[in-house]
């Protein structure tokens, strides 16, 4: 079992490189599939949902080359099964682009129902719906999703709810679809519109990505690419936040500042200060944060995977802070762990109260998904003692070299691994 020990508080001074992101590579790593030849993607983050996505391309049949640490090419013309292996497809909630992208390129798929971090109830009600309109039969048995179509057709469908998942589900399936799909109510987030871009660059014929009405008119083929993912605008968010969390003085580099507005615009907000350039923004704080309130909701709204870890500066800050969770319905799970290290907190369904002026000690807690582990290195970075952090997969799931981008940071941080603790008279059963 791997951990991390923390020591605090430190002060975060000097520069971090954003790596690719996550949220874009788990869509356009499967997209791949619908190319007719090899695809060259540059600036692929090195985390472990990435490594998951791989594996299950490799074992559907692409040959996979790895240029060097971030960039791969992926030839998908060997793929030979429509099957996604269980074992991998549950260990992440991405794993779900694999049937849009393999419905779109061999007319069926059958697939887990995903995985990935325990966020609340993931409906694929939008999903089954986007397929049914192209044409598909969608039947759920023994949790897998099996796809069959004769072909594909465009159509108009409108969303429920705004949702990243079926959008990008949607495009896959439908970018070699007979004719004209519509998507109304889609989600506009800077991924989406990577993802577009990606397939364009393909030979697709996307238009309207970024807004709420996509439009796609179906391609007999796509040829591979070259391309080059955006920078993580969730990791960029993360480190902006731990620079205020330690009265830090950190630029943050290769990020898009438009894609942050949502989090600096808070950040202001608590008194921070946030100066913007051209593909950088320096966060400097002086530890003198004023209270703020939080709604989570859609892109350009405030992220909700923004949402523990600035949760941690409101708790430090001066006065009570109220965040309203609009997206994910056990988002606040990781409460009950920050609460160890002096976190003040009550909850109340999908809202959240926290009461701020904590002084956090350091204390052993547990990672119970992606942000909240990214949150607790944060408290842990500025609080007093020593803290140590378990399940650090979650964490290492959708941050790259984390612990070494700290440390050049100036925070006291080390991954250690401890041998698990296996009772001796269970050891001796045979």
């Amino acid at each position: 079992m791997d951990k991390f020990v923390i020591n605090g508080p430190t002060r975060l001074t000097g520069e971090v490189t954003i790596s690719g992101a996550k949220n874009a590579a788990v869509a356009i790593i499967p997209a791949v599939i619908l190319s007719d030849g090899i695809c060259r993607i540059e600036n692929i983050p090195n985390i472990s949902d990435v490594h998951i996505i791989t594996q299950i391309l490799y074992a559907l049949g692409a040959d996979i080359k790895r240029v060097n640490l971030n960039t791969l090419e992926i030839d998908p013309r060997n793929i030979h099964t429509t099957v996604v292996p269980h074992e991998l497809a549950k260990r992440m909630r991405a794993s779900y682009y694999l049937i849009g992208a393999l419905l779109g390129k061999f007319n069926k798929a059958r697939v887990s129902m995903p995985g990935g971090c325990d966020l609340g109830i993931r409906p694929m009600d939008l999903h089954i719906k986007g397929f049914e309109a192209l044409g598909a039969t969608v039947k759920t048995e023994n949790a897998m999703i099996n796809c069959t179509a004769d072909n594909l057709i465009g159509s108009p469908i409108y969303l429920d709810m705004v949702s990243v998942g079926a959008t990008v589900n949607i495009m896959l399936a439908a970018v070699k679809a007979y004719g004209l799909t519509v998507i109304e109510n889609a989600a506009k987030e800077p991924h989406i519109v990577d993802l577009a871009n990606f397939l364009n660059s393909m030979g697709a014929d996307i238009r309207g990505a970024g807004t709420d009405l996509i439009k796609i008119y179906g391609v007999p083929k796509l040829h591979g690419t070259n391309y080059s993912i955006i920078p993580d605008q969730i990791e960029a968010g993360t480190y902006m936040v731990a620079a205020a969390a330690t009265n830090g003085d950190v630029l943050v580099k290769n990020v898009i500042p438009k894609h942050l507005e949502s989090i600096s615009a808070k950040l202001e907000e608590m008194g921070v200060q946030v100066e913007e350039y051209d593909d950088s923004i320096r966060v400097i704080s002086n530890g003198n944060l004023r209270r703020c309130n939080i709604k989570t909701m859609p892109h350009p709204g405030f992220p909700t995977d923004m949402q523990p870890q600035l949760s941690v500066l409101l708790s430090m800050a001066e006065g009570t802070s109220i965040v309203t969770e609009n997206v994910w319905g056990n988002r606040f799970r990781y409460i009950d762990e920050l609460r160890r290290m002096g976190m003040k907190a009550v909850v109340d369904g999908q809202v959240a109260v926290f009461e701020g002026g904590c002084k956090l000690t350091g204390a052993p807690v547990m990672a119970t998904d992606l942000r909240a582990g990214a949150a607790m290195v944060i408290a842990a970075m500025a609080a007093q003692g020593q803290s140590e952090i378990e399940n650090i997969y979650h964490i290492e799931r959708g941050y790259e070299n984390i612990v070494e981008k700290l440390t050049a940071l100036g925070a006291d941080i080390k991954r250690i691994t401890v041998p698990d603790e296996t009772p001796k008279a269970a050891a001796r059963v045979s």
